[in-house]
């Protein structure tokens, strides 16, 4: 899967903006991700933060026990920068950076490896993160914006 490009990704960002996130809309988009990864079979770690305390969690069947290390560490990226880890991947790849060298992060703490998405509230900012592991990085970020996306949609319950 090719990678979008970084003003790809800035769009996408501003498009994910929610209008207000507590412990409810973090539990309900973990869900939405385990949901949508448990029919495609899909073998990932997710986890959704508000801040930085970790609210949904979910290791489906396949995932390895590195996963949800991977998860942490992506989530870290996106809290940090306010961008996604796949953001910061690409932006060390167009300049020639080793992400960790750069920014002098230890490896242990930080991955720019797609899947962790800052979670943002229009009008107050970064609020929290989600993150996907198990698939190539580029799936990881899609699974992540999809529910983010999905979340934003209206209730078709709601007009009847």
């Amino acid at each position: 899967m090719t990678p979008p490009s970084l003003a790809d990704l800035d769009n996408e960002q501003s498009q994910l903006e929610l209008p207000s996130f507590d412990y409810a809309t973090a539990w309900t988009l973990g869900l939405r991700m385990q949901l949508e990864a448990s029919a495609r079979s899909l073998p990932v770690a997710i986890e959704v933060s508000h801040g930085n305390t970790v609210v949904f969690f979910a290791l489906l069947p396949g995932a390895t026990p590195d996963n949800p290390d991977w998860t942490r560490r992506k989530r870290a990226v996106a809290l940090r920068y306010h961008k996604s880890s796949l953001y910061m991947r690409l932006l060390c790849e167009q300049h020639g950076w080793d992400f960790h060298d750069r920014f002098r992060l230890p490896q242990v703490d930080f991955a720019a490896s797609g899947g962790g998405v800052p979670i943002v509230v229009r009008g107050v900012g970064v609020v929290g993160a989600a993150a996907v592991s198990g698939l190539p990085d580029v799936e990881d970020h899609g699974l992540v914006a999809s529910a983010i996306a999905g979340h934003l949609l209206p209730d078709p319950r709601e007009g009847q």
